[in-house]
């Protein structure tokens, strides 16, 4: 295996729907809490430099990208997959590190947030520095939230009014804000 994990660059736009349909598959096994993505959605995150890609050689094995919202005062972390034939060696932790560092490094004064069903993905935010919050801490930004709209638990965050749904909301500190309390010590 020779894994390389790296920001998306020209070119990447061809893995797109397979990674359309990596998400569509997963959230069939799962049955639980995962959004699907359209390939042009796909797209316009690799095109803005806006994710982070695994291969192995050419072979697409990861992904995660970032989106802002609130003019861009929370930016979150969303769409962390891993290939089944890849899970269990840290890659999803190794991407996942990389998608908060590039959410930090271009947007230091936001803080990185997302939500998840996924007990991996919960262990994974809290060794970044994510601490579980609810909903009411998160963007109230409805673009965030219309992405959950093919969820098949979108039923249950709308009957809550957006403050309450089957994933754990969580969010760490920008990176300037966490500068300033290390300046502070």
């Amino acid at each position: 295996m020779n894994i390389l994990i790296r920001k998306t660059q020209p070119g990447d736009e061809k893995y797109a729907p397979l990674l359309s349909d990596m998400y569509h598959e997963s959230a069939k096994v799962r049955k639980t809490g995962i959004a699907t993505r359209s390939v042009a959605y796909i797209k316009t995150k690799m095109e803005n430099e806006n994710a982070i890609i695994a291969l192995d050689d050419d072979r697409l094995v990861g992904f995660c990208y970032i989106e802002t919202f609130t003019n861009a005062s929370y930016v979150s972390n969303s769409g962390l997959i891993v290939d089944q034939e890849y899970r269990g060696q840290g890659l999803a932790k190794a991407i996942k590190r990389e998608v908060f560092n590039l959410a930090r490094d271009k947007y230091p004064d936001a803080r990185v947030f997302g939500i998840t069903t996924s007990p991996v993905v919960m262990n994974i935010n809290i060794s970044l520095g994510y601490r579980p919050a609810p909903f009411s801490d998160l963007t109230e930004d409805d673009l965030f939230w219309n992405g959950c709209k093919t969820c098949i638990n979108y039923d249950v965050l709308m009957r809550n009014d957006k403050r309450l749904c089957l994933c754990t909301g969580m969010i760490a500190a920008s990176k300037n804000s966490q500068n300033k309390k290390s300046d502070e010590k």
